[in-house]
């Protein structure tokens, strides 16, 4: 097969695994593959296994060509396709990303529940990384167009920049999302959510997604909104995150770990027609044409 897809809680990805397919994942071929309209239609690439000292290594591809450093969901849909493709035996497991290393722990007889010890969330200006003096920023003023948002900003391995709201809607993160992202005061960008406390045990986002836009479920926005509105003192250490594509529990170790507990599954595997590889690739991929005049 050329590729794989799954989905966690609506956030779909297409898995491109290099030991199988010898897909170019420039740019542009990127942006192709996750176009719903001329492509296969995704929320990013999943590139991987590559191996590095025994250790598997995944790559994260955004749609728009970007790579990020970590994706919850995406980590529990490439491991679930590491155990699909037996590449991996055991119940437990690690997976390096560019913001670092997650352990894994399947908690279900088809991997459909995954377990993901995220790391330790900080609030360091510099680690994030957000402009200016060294410090947590936590409550801080931003002025977008004409209007002064109060932002907590946090880094999960990947940054983001969580907006408490009383109300919260997927307009609102399609309209103030981009301005979010690409303030100035961010300088690789930033991960955006617009949170809304329920109650000590559960949180509402709405998220919009550096590389990808408006997004219906993500595991790392779902880490640090937890850390925002457990460091605020809003919420217990274990809580359940609402969102438009469904429900992660997150919850928040004595030694500060974040473990993200949420569900993936498998949606579709195949071909790519030679049409498309024409254009990913500039040629017909030369295994297929031949495979095609055999048969």
């Amino acid at each position: 097969m050329d590729y794989y897809k799954y989905q966690a809680l609506g956030n779909d990805y297409i898995v491109i695994d290099p030991n199988k397919s010898n897909l170019n994942v420039m740019n542009e071929n990127v942006k192709l593959l996750c176009d719903r309209n001329f492509g296969i239609g995704s929320d990013g690439i999943l590139y991987g296994p590559i191996y590095e000292n025994e250790i598997i290594k995944l790559r994260i591809l955004n749609p728009d060509g970007s790579e990020a450093e970590k994706s919850g969901n995406g980590i529990r849909i490439f491991a679930k396709y590491l155990i699909d493709s037996g590449y991996v035996k055991d119940r437990a497991f690690q997976i390096s990303t560019l913001g670092g290393t997650v352990n894994i722990e399947v908690l279900d007889e088809n991997a459909t529940l995954l377990r993901v010890d995220m790391g330790v969330a900080s609030f360091l200006s510099e680690e994030i990384p957000v402009n200016g003096a060294l410090r947590e920023v936590i409550n801080e003023k931003l002025l977008i167009g004409d209007h002064e948002y109060r932002i907590n900003c946090v880094t999960v391995g990947n940054p983001h920049c969580v907006i408490l709201c009383s109300d919260i809607s997927e307009r609102l993160a399609k309209e103030l999302g981009p301005k979010f992202e690409s303030n100035s005061i961010f300088p690789n960008r930033t991960n955006v959510q617009f949170l809304k406390i329920m109650d000590k045990n559960n949180i509402q986002i709405e998220i919009w997604e550096r590389g990808a836009g408006y997004t219906l479920a993500s595991g790392s926005s779902s880490c640090a909104a937890a850390s925002v509105a457990y460091k605020l003192g809003l919420a217990e250490n274990k809580m359940k995150v609402h969102m438009a594509g469904g429900v992660i529990e997150i919850e928040i170790t004595s030694s500060g770990h974040i473990v993200m507990t949420g569900s993936v599954y498998g949606v579709s595997q195949g071909f790519f027609h030679k049409d498309l590889l024409k254009r990913v690739n500039g040629k017909i991929d030369a295994r297929r044409v031949i495979k095609e005049k055999k048969t």
